[in-house]
C-alpha cells in the first residue's frame, strides 16, 4: 500500500511533480528561500495568473486550472504565515 501511495504521489503533476524536486529539495522551497516575502508573493500571483490566462489554449485545461488554484492556495498559505501582511 505504501508503494502504491508513493507511486500516486510521484505522478501528481499538479501538487508534487517529480521533475520539480532535485537533491531532496523541492523547487518551490528553493525559490521561496531566494526571495523576499514580497517577491515570493508576486511570483505566486504571477504563476496563478499565468495558468489561468492560458488554460484554454493548452491540451490539459483541467490541469492548468488546478495549477492556478495550487499557486493561489500557496499564496493564501504564505499570507496566513505572515503577521506583517507584507504581500
Amino acid at each position: 500500500v505504501a508503494e502504491n501511495k508513493m507511486s500516486v504521489w510521484s505522478n501528481d503533476l499538479v501538487n508534487n511533480p517529480p521533475h520539480y524536486v532535485g537533491n531532496g529539495i523541492e523547487c518551490i522551497d528553493a525559490i521561496e528561500a531566494s526571495m523576499s516575502k514580497l517577491e515570493f508573493c508576486g511570483y505566486l500571483k504571477g504563476n496563478a495568473m499565468k495558468y489561468l490566462w492560458r488554460y484554454s489554449q493548452k491540451g490539459n485545461q483541467e490541469q492548468d486550472l488546478q495549477k492556478s488554484i495550487w499557486y493561489t492556495n500557496k499564496l493564501l498559505q504564505t499570507l496566513a504565515k505572515d503577521t506583517t501582511k507584507v504581500c
